[in-house]
């Protein structure tokens, strides 16, 4: 069993408070349990909340080094190269 960490998320509206527990391989889930509860008329829980919440679950992914393979591998050339 590999170890994750769990993100914490909290929104506090008046009485009501709202705890949203994730890894990062649930953060989808997460998002769609955020418009879920912004849906529902039995909640204060906003649209404007949820925008919020998921941006702030966006920020948290972690970062993901993306390889970008060249075409071509040319030789940058200066200034002074180019003119000789």
């Amino acid at each position: 069993m590999s170890e994750q960490d769990i993100n914490v998320l909290a929104l506090v509206k008046g009485e009501e408070r709202y705890i949203f527990l994730f890894d990062d391989s649930s953060r989808a889930e997460t998002l769609r349990i955020l418009g879920r509860y912004a849906s529902s008329p039995d909640l204060s829980f906003s649209w404007y909340d949820a925008a919020v919440l998921s941006q702030k679950i966006r920020q948290q992914q972690p970062k993901t080094t993306l390889t970008v393979r060249r075409r071509f591998d040319l030789p940058l050339t200066t200034e002074d190269e180019r003119s000789s």
